[in-house]
């Protein structure tokens, strides 16, 4: 008994110690612990992402890669699976584990290693929220106290919720929701019960146990997470035994971009970071752009098959590199897949190495390790390139092209099982003759850059955007930050000025050479036309539409370098950067894509100066909109309105209010856009490149003639579109710029190297007669791609007829002088003029002449 009565004695007295010492730790590190309750306001580090304006992702910025979730949304199987492998007994204990305790003291007594973990999820979140991930007996005391007052404060499905949202998962994954993502492309309600228990085996050891890097180990622990669910009761041996049995799946999934907008996405991490700086990265934020996804990958679309025409067209430019030579040994499939991977993806473009060669075709084996057949009709583009302006003959085999152990690019065409190719003779692994065959063309990545921006002229708000052929080729944004010599896209604003200073439509000017002596440079200027053709006086419209450059030389000289330059100053363009000397009415000042839109947005909206912007809305991480843009909107009718009112105030307090026909919402003047030009200005200019595009006189006389932008009219087949194209001298740079409804866009080509130029391009003998070929220029180099992103762009949007201001009157003129006619026949025209710059004379005799018509309007 008093054995019996002693060893009570030291329980008690070391339980007593024991409390003692534990209240004692308390108290000591209560004042270190932080507040727990902070914890139902815990903001998530959140990547920030970036939609476009009808919802598609097309970015997402931040280190960390987390999709927060409620309780409710994870799927039961694998709330059972996390349970199971990490605290069985979570809703039973106070948030620390005495019997899992007990287990890992006596293993580390027996042992004398910390081989068991006793940690309940509560600790992991207090550790996780809290605490380093030091492995000391002073950071664990501070855990248990943690998880007691977690378990105090938060329910225990708040306490699971914050787990899984927080833990890390690997590849900068974090939660589950983040983890199914990454790893199986899925959310996390589609993943099956193999999936849901590798993501649960990875907390204990998420580099080691990572399903991409270590699948054998990853599977081993996918088995032991199995096996308890099975121990636990949650799933039953037949489940169990299906499962363990499964494939390894997971595969590195990238963020689920379903919108390529790089560039966009990149002028909005831009602004954003500008904004709120770097906690932009983690709250987050949802931004929404203004892009629409099916004008983005219109333009996306237009732009890369524009450019990859002008590239191939001017030859090829051989093999990316050379894997082995004839000499050498081949390379298996295996070597070939690894020297692959390192090279990147240009949008459709994929690099791939010839393994063998025929006659008229050629077998490669693709990055990825799919195979595939090129043939000839897909690489008989490809003579040899030698400069910008020549190329050599027509190749007439395969061999003339390629090598074997040629590194190339190519795109996919349709996948398709090719049952006439043979892929035994390649060095493959013995399934080879099982793997399908597809077939591809040859391709190459461009040289050249480009750009192609849409805005809409009523606010500005940017449609679509693309600063060049990919993002990874080039992170240059063109649309923004390529200032480039704009050509004839300038003219317009001259006539714009001359419209100003009271010409019109119909007044002439001498389309004569000019030669004039620089005394400065000690040379004669002489400007000269392209093509050289000069028709002598020959009216505005068509001077503008056939783009006269020595009409645009004496249209300043006309009005003089200040007043033009104090017009363009008006749209935006800055006026200290511009020429003050007369290349500048040829197009010698350097602006860029998205300045140029802007300024023809003023053309296409009435007169009023939008600005471009990209970012509707700003959501923070609750859906709360935290940014809201409010643009600068041109609104003729908003503005006949307010100068009919008396006071503003009370105008927008009346019932009925007649603003609402503009279907814009503002509360003052101050919310329109700055009127720069008159509707009348706007829309006299508009319709000379209305003309640029349809062209004017009488085919049936034999008098027709075609704009410099013809091929537009032929390619849209819409007689409410405007534009005006642009060429540099030596062909650096080549634009088109112009609009139709509700949608102005500038198209761009060029190469960033300021000395190359974009040249010239032969006749193919492989090619059909349907090839470009000859001097590059807007035409024929820019314009291309605008026709391809409009044809999508205007789909659907009805055809508008053209609405003259309302002091705008129309008379009849002869197309020889511009002189009023009374005659009705081919050699007139209704010209549209500003209420009283009508001509006051009539024409003594009509003359035919090469002019246009009427009918292009009527």
């Amino acid at each position: 008994m008093k054995w019996l009565k002693r060893l009570l004695f030291l329980v008690f007295l070391g339980t007593s110690l024991g409390l003692a010492a534990i209240t004692a730790l308390y108290f000591y590190f209560a004042p270190q612990l932080p507040d727990v309750s902070t914890l139902r306001d815990v903001q998530l580090q959140t990547p920030m992402r970036v939609f476009s304006a009808d919802g598609e992702l097309i970015s997402q910025f931040g280190e960390k890669r987390r999709i927060p979730l409620q309780i409710e949304e994870v799927p039961e199987q694998m709330l059972q699976a996390f349970l199971a492998t990490e605290d069985a007994r979570f809703y039973s204990h106070p948030g620390i584990d005495p019997i899992g305790i007990t287990r890992a003291a006596v293993n580390l007594i027996a042992t004398g290693e910390k081989s068991q973990g006793a940690s309940t999820i509560t600790q992991q979140v207090a550790r996780n929220f809290f605490l380093t991930r030091e492995k000391t007996y002073i950071r664990k005391i501070k855990e248990i106290f943690l998880a007691i007052k977690i378990e105090q404060e938060l329910s225990k499905d708040e306490i699971l919720a914050l787990y899984l949202n927080k833990i890390p998962l690997g590849y900068r994954s974090f939660g589950v929701g983040a983890a199914a993502q990454v790893y199986y492309g899925k959310t996390v309600d589609q993943l099956t019960l193999p999936q849901i228990a590798v993501i649960a085996g990875l907390p204990k050891a998420p580099s080691a146990l990572n399903p991409i890097r270590s699948p054998e180990r990853a599977k081993d622990r996918r088995r032991v997470v199995l096996g308890r669910m099975l121990e636990t009761g949650y799933i039953d041996q037949a489940t169990f035994d299906e499962a363990n049995q499964a494939a390894m799946t997971a595969t590195y999934h990238g963020a689920e971009i379903t919108l390529a907008a790089p560039y966009l996405a990149e002028m909005v991490r831009q602004q954003i970071l500008q904004q709120f700086g770097e906690d932009a990265y983690t709250t987050g934020m949802d931004v929404y752009t203004t892009i629409s996804a099916k004008r983005q990958n219109a333009a996306t679309l237009a732009l890369r098959a524009n450019l990859k025409s002008y590239d191939q067209r001017h030859g090829f430019r051989g093999a990316v590199k050379r894997l082995w030579t004839a000499e050498q040994a081949q390379l298996s499939a295996e070597e070939i897949v690894k020297q692959l991977s390192s090279l990147p993806n240009y949008g459709e473009l994929r690099a791939a190495a010839v393994t063998s060669i025929e006659d008229k075709q050629a077998k490669v084996i693709v990055k990825g390790g799919s195979f595939g057949v090129i043939a000839w009709d897909d690489m008989k583009w490809a003579r040899r390139f030698v400069t910008d302006t020549r190329q050599g003959p027509a190749p007439k085999s395969a061999q003339e092209i390629l090598n074997v152990g040629d590194v190339i690019w190519v795109e996919p065409l349709a996948t398709q099982v090719n049952s006439t190719v043979e892929v035994s003779d390649v060095a493959l692994s013995d399934d080879a003759e099982q793997q399908s065959v597809s077939n591809y063309s040859l391709s190459q990545l461009p040289d050249a850059g480009a750009a192609l921006v849409a805005i809409s002229p009523l606010d500005g708000a940017i449609e679509a955007l693309v600063g060049g052929f990919s993002f990874n080729q080039s992170k240059f944004n063109r649309v923004t930050q390529a200032s480039r010599q704009v050509g004839s896209n300038i003219k317009p604003f001259l006539y714009s000025a001359a419209f100003e200073q009271g010409m019109t439509l119909a007044s002439l000017e001498n389309d004569a050479p000019i030669n004039r002596w620089d005394k400065a440079m000690g040379v004669a200027w002489r400007p000269k036309n392209s093509p050289p053709v000069y028709d002598g006086p020959i009216r505005l419209r068509v001077a503008l539409a056939q783009s006269k450059n020595v009409v645009s030389v004496r249209l300043m000289r006309d009005l003089g370098v200040d007043t033009i330059i104090d017009h363009l100053a008006k749209f935006g363009f800055p006026k200290n950067e511009l020429p003050r000397n007369e290349s500048l009415s040829l197009g010698s000042a350097s602006l860029t894509p998205m300045q140029v839109a802007s300024a023809y947005g003023s053309f296409a909206n009435g007169g009023y100066l939008v600005s471009p912007y990209f970012i509707d809305r700003i959501e923070d991480g609750e859906g709360n909109i935290i940014f809201q843009q409010v643009p600068k909107v041109a609104c003729d009718s908003c503005f006949e309105i307010i100068d009919k009112a008396p006071n503003l105030e009370e105008l927008l307090n009346q019932a009925g209010d007649p603003l609402k026909q503009c279907d814009i919402s503002f509360a003052d003047e101050s919310d329109l856009a700055p009127r720069i030009i008159s509707a009348e200005n706007a829309f006299l200019v508009s319709q000379a490149m209305n003309s640029a595009v349809w062209g004017g006189g009488s085919w049936a006389h034999k008098t027709g003639w075609n704009g410099t932008g013809w091929r537009a009219a032929r390619a849209l087949k819409r007689r409410d579109i405007a534009g005006k194209t642009g060429t540099t001298n030596d062909a650096k740079d080549a634009w088109f710029s112009g609009f139709g409804p509700d949608l102005v866009v500038t198209s761009w080509i060029g190469f960033d190297d300021f000395n190359r130029e974009l040249g010239e391009a032969s006749y193919n003998a492989n090619l059909d007669k349907n090839q470009v070929t000859g001097k590059e220029f807007g035409a024929r180099t820019a314009l291309p791609a605008w026709i391809d992103f409009m044809e999508v762009g205007l789909a659907g949007v009805p055809e508008q007829a053209w609405q003259a201001p309302r002091n705008v009157s129309t008379v009849r003129i002869d197309r020889s002088t511009g002189l009023l006619t009374k005659s009705s026949d081919h050699t007139t025209r209704f010209e549209f003029f500003e209420e009283g710059t009508e001509p006051t004379e009539y024409v003594k005799q009509s003359v035919n002449s090469v002019f246009d018509s009427e009918e292009e309007l009527f």
